[in-house]
């Protein structure tokens, strides 16, 4: 049966993890399905593992559409987040048109938005109309030019900040969050105190799920892959059997362990 919103609040309440992956094309999300992964989420990151880019800021909305749409022709089963991509959401008029191409062209079940207080009433509009969103907190990915590849929430004033941004995000309708590097104590106590899955990269294993770039997982990122990242391949006979191997250790919560702390 189809993954719902309802299922994933579901597995939140009863502290059933949730795995999540990114996929990019038809034939990856296919496995990833068939494998049991609960979220698939089209992500930006794209730019990056795809498209050789140093960073996901050149990533278009057209070419958002594109890898949500093919992602979605192999995708039977998991729920579907698409990111909205760098400069998409810069007014509500264009976040509003963003987020309908992505679910009517696309086929997303979800669209993800970056940021706290800035996109407030964007989630609240976007909520208003009948859309799901996936809020996403800590790193930036689409802020590194100002803010670098740094943890978040380290002191005591960010820590709050980011806890009542999430708080915000929830209230304004959001109903996931993706927190990306922020130390593990600090995303526990904001999974404890939302009512939405909260899905983990590079937090800790006490938020609702993990998601990780499905490149990392399988050893193929070009470069030096982030310190939370565990490559599946190096213990599975199969692409396959990496992803089944990923999704039983996130459920038994093996995954991360402290070797992928990044406290």
């Amino acid at each position: 049966m189809a993954m719902t919103l309802s299922k994933l609040k579901k597995m939140h309440y009863n502290r059933e993890k949730i795995a999540c992956l990114t996929a990019y094309d038809a034939s990856m999300a296919h496995w990833l399905d068939v494998a049991g992964v609960d979220v698939i989420l089209v992500g930006d990151s794209l730019g990056m593992v795809v498209q050789g880019n140093l960073t996901t800021l050149p990533v278009t909305l057209e070419e958002m559409v594109y890898h949500t749409r093919i992602v979605q022709q192999g995708n039977s089963k998991a729920w579907c987040v698409a990111d909205l991509p760098f400069m998409s959401d810069t007014t509500l008029e264009q976040t509003l048109q963003s987020a309908a191409r992505l679910m009517k062209e696309g086929g997303a079940n979800m669209v993800k938005l970056e940021g706290g207080a800035r996109v407030i009433h964007a989630v609240n509009a976007l909520s208003d109309l009948g859309v799901p969103v996936c809020g996403h907190l800590g790193l930036l990915p689409q802020s590194v030019e100002k803010h670098g590849y740094k943890v978040k929430g380290r002191d005591e004033d960010s820590s709050k900040q980011l806890l009542n941004e999430a708080k915000q995000l929830e209230q304004a309708g959001a109903e996931m969050l993706v927190l990306e590097c922020v130390p593990s104590q600090l995303a526990k106590q904001i999974t404890e105190s939302l009512s939405i899955p909260v899905i983990g990269i590079g937090s800790g294993k006490e938020t609702s799920g993990q998601v990780l770039v499905l490149h990392d997982l399988l050893g193929i990122t070009v470069g030096k892959p982030p310190k939370f990242a565990k490559n599946y391949m190096l213990f599975s006979e199969s692409i396959q059997q990496a992803i089944e191997n990923y999704v039983a250790e996130v459920k038994a919560q093996k995954f991360p362990d402290n070797s992928h702390l990044i406290d």
